[in-house]
């Protein structure tokens, strides 16, 4: 793929605004939900290059879009910006960007920005969507819900990586994931005389074991992994609360919803057994991802064009989960991959990934990253051949258990 010399230039022209953002929202870290700094960053600088800008977008306090419209009659391609932190992963303890939303947060801007520049010669429109919360809540799930991706027809984003040219992973799924939660209620009595009580923390330890009883049944893909965050307050005491935290895993969303449905019935069983009640609080679910590899090849093209090698997953991989994959259900999307360290050692979701996150090794990857995203947009914007590739392949991927909904 040839570079679109235009897009290339104009990044290079605003790199102190870009590498100044990401290291803004980087000093700044803000857990889900709560970066009201980095989208007000974010919608300032698109405000400075006079784009106009929703904040508070769908319904959500720290979600934002800004827009560019080009000529009538085209596709509207949008670039996904990620920008929450970690719990833990900063210095002593803190918050931190260990996973490098700071990162996707410059590449989508970059892309937004230099397409903005040139969307006049497409027919099609770009816009950019701050997305929150990926971390600890699936914030993409909630726009979707909002209607925020309705006008959407395409969404582009970059995720950073470690360990060089292995860790460029182009067409990277991942599976399916979501929270379930059971709380036990029962009755607290001293322990000499356990008669009198209803052991609640009984009731989570049988919840546990009937869902590893259940164990050999489940698909190669399923995985159910719990902690007891509470177990009682005192060995003295019968507990009259205690409570599971379960992530769940599967190859699909359609197949999360039938595990939840097995750790119901644990939990019910269990509830009969000890007699305490339960109460199960089930969260949102990271859909399975769904790459679409016309897009993917695209952008491992402009990747490649600038010096950037990327390689294909080993499919018997077992890869992590995002809100991206709900969006790849609806929509052709791409979630690839770029190495910001060549240091294998370094690794996301912790402190020497946020210190990472920083460097200028990162920031000139995030800018390159953009720039990529930038030629796939004007490829799926004026080539009507390549567009209806993509759009066959998603069609062709997605399987009809979501289609028939």
């Amino acid at each position: 793929m040839k570079i679109n010399q235009d897009v290339q230039n104009y990044i290079e022209s605003i790199k102190e605004e870009l590498d100044g953002l990401a290291l803004a929202i980087h000093a700044h870290p803000e857990l889900g939900y709560q970066e009201f700094t980095a989208m007000n960053l974010v919608a300032d600088l698109c405000e400075k290059h006079g784009l106009k800008v929703q904040r508070g977008y769908a319904g959500m306090e720290t979600a934002m879009r800004a827009d560019a419209i080009g000529q009538p009659g085209g596709p509207t391609v949008a670039f996904l910006a990620e920008y929450d932190a970690l719990a833990g992963c900063g210095e002593n303890g803190t918050a931190g960007h260990g996973c490098g939303h700071n990162l996707i947060t410059e590449c989508s801007v970059a892309a937004f920005l230099a397409m903005a520049q040139i969307i006049r010669n497409y027919k099609g429109n770009v816009c950019l969507i701050g997305t929150p919360a990926e971390e600890s809540g699936g914030g993409k799930i909630d726009i979707l819900a909002n209607g925020g991706f309705d006008d959407v027809n395409y969404a582009l984003m970059m995720h950073p990586s470690s360990g060089g040219t292995k860790a460029n992973l182009v067409g990277r799924g991942g599976r399916a994931a979501g929270h379930v939660g059971v709380k036990f209620y029962g009755k607290a009595a001293h322990s000499s005389k356990p008669v009198n009580g209803i052991n609640a923390l009984n009731g989570v330890i049988s919840l546990f074991n009937h869902i590893d009883m259940l164990r050999p049944t489940f698909e190669p893909q399923d995985n159910i992994n719990g902690i007891i965050p509470h177990g009682g307050a005192a060995s003295n005491v019968i507990p009259e609360y205690a409570d599971a935290s379960f992530t769940v895993r599967a190859e699909t969303m359609h197949r999360i919803h039938e595990l939840t449905a097995l750790i119901e019935r644990c939990a019910k069983a269990a509830s009969e057994l000890t007699g305490a009640r339960y109460e199960m609080e089930i969260g949102s679910v990271s859909a399975e991802r769904y790459p679409n590899r016309p897009l993917n090849q695209a952008f491992k093209d402009a990747m490649q064009a600038q010096g950037i090698e990327m390689v294909w997953p080993d499919p018997k991989m077992q890869y992590g989960s995002s809100d991206i994959g709900n969006v790849s259900i609806v929509m052709p999307i791409i979630h690839d991959y770029l190495s910001i360290t060549d240091d294998p050692s370094v690794q996301s979701h912790n402190y020497s990934y946020t210190v990472a996150a920083c460097k200028p090794q990162a920031l000139e990857v995030a800018r390159k990253g953009g720039n990529g995203l930038a030629n796939v947009a004007i490829k799926v914007l004026e080539d009507d051949v390549f567009r209806s590739e993509v759009d066959e392949y998603f069609k062709n991927q997605i399987p009809d258990f979501y289609k028939n909904k």
